[in-house]
C-alpha cells in the first residue's frame, strides 16, 4: 500500500476546504493580519460587486469601513491576538437582511494568521427538501 505524506493530503483538503467555502450561499472574505483580503468566495465578490468586486483582493479591508469601525476590528484583532482560545466574537445583527455577523479567528497551530467574516441568516429556509 503507498502512503501519502503529510503535504499531499493537506494540498488534498485545501481542495475540500475550498469547495465548502466556495458553496456557501454567504460572503466570505478572508484577511491576514494586515487586513489584507486574501481571498472573497463567490457569494462575497457578487455581494460586493459595487465596491469592486474581485478588484477588491489584495486591498486593505480597513479601506472599505470608516473609523469606528475600523477601531473595533482592530480591536478584536488585539483580542485574538491575547490568547488562542479568543476566536470569535458577535459583532452585530444586520436587520434588513435579518442576519447575525460575527469576526472568526484563522488560526496556524495556535497563531493567529487572519480572519474571517461569518453570516449567519435567521430567516427560514425556502427551497423544498430534497427538491431535486
Amino acid at each position: 500500500m503507498i502512503k501519502r505524506d503529510d503535504c499531499d493530503m493537506a494540498e488534498e483538503y485545501a481542495y475540500y476546504y475550498k469547495s465548502i467555502i466556495d458553496q456557501d450561499r454567504s460572503s466570505i472574505v478572508i484577511c491576514n493580519t494586515e487586513h489584507e483580503i486574501i481571498y472573497m468566495n463567490p457569494a462575497a465578490i457578487a455581494n460586493y460587486s459595487k465596491r469592486g468586486g474581485s478588484g477588491l483582493i489584495g486591498k486593505s479591508l480597513l479601506d472599505c469601513h470608516n473609523g469606528e469601525s475600523v477601531r473595533k476590528i482592530r480591536q478584536v484583532i488585539d483580542w485574538f491576538m491575547e490568547d488562542e482560545d479568543h476566536n470569535i466574537v458577535y459583532t452585530f445583527h444586520n436587520e434588513k437582511q435579518n442576519k447575525d455577523v460575527y469576526m472568526v479567528a484563522l488560526r496556524k497551530n495556535g497563531v493567529l494568521i487572519g480572519y474571517y467574516e461569518k453570516h449567519e441568516f435567521r430567516n427560514t429556509e425556502v427551497m423544498k427538501p430534497y427538491d431535486l
